[in-house]
């Protein structure tokens, strides 16, 4: 099936966006798509902020990009805008890195006040960098996700019901098989 990388542009280790972005590869590799992610985190904060285009970080970023089929990118909300740090990966990717690309936005935060932070904030960017498709995404609130002692992740019904809609018809853009099993959808 398709190649998919999956972004996360949350700062935190313990972030609900980056266990959300978990469950929906989870469920994708399921539908036989082959899953890498990526933690904006995890990248140099002197090569991201410096905009240092040829940091091997950055390259190899660049290229995880370039072999992706599709790409989902999940942000905290933070000021009505996606994070600060998932702006700053962008902004050192070339131009067009989403051309040709089929992308699922995903977005968490505190109220649904933020939810048009996707719209009007994310999709534009994702928009001028070339993505062929960029398919319905998904606000969820922080209060729909929670994570048991054992750290297992749990969703409210609607929203995973809704996630699971989203991710199939992304996966479906892909080419992939769709389960069709949205009651079984837990993250």
């Amino acid at each position: 099936m398709a190649t998919v990388l999956s972004v996360s542009g949350s700062p935190s280790a313990t972030s609900r966006t980056a266990r959300l972005l978990r469950h929906l590869d989870d469920r994708l590799r399921g539908q036989g798509h082959e899953v890498t992610t990526l933690d904006v985190r995890t990248l140099p904060a002197e090569a991201l902020l410096g905009a240092d285009f040829g940091h091997p970080a950055i390259t190899g970023a660049a290229a995880r990009f370039a072999r992706a089929d599709g790409i989902v990118i999940g942000t905290p909300v933070y000021k009505a805008a996606y994070s600060g740090l998932l702006k700053t990966l962008l902004d050192v990717l070339p131009q067009y890195a989403l051309t040709g690309k089929t992308v699922l936005p995903l977005a968490t935060g505190g109220s649904t006040a933020h939810v048009l932070a996707l719209d009007y904030a994310l999709r534009p960017v994702l928009s001028s960098m070339g993505a062929a498709h960029i398919v319905p995404g998904w606000f969820t609130v922080d209060k729909d996700i929670s994570t048991a002692a054992d750290g297992t992740t749990t969703l409210a019904p609607a929203p995973a019901e809704a996630l699971a809609r989203v991710t199939d018809l992304f996966s479906a853009a892909l080419g992939g098989r769709v389960t069709g099993h949205l009651a079984t959808v837990a993250v």
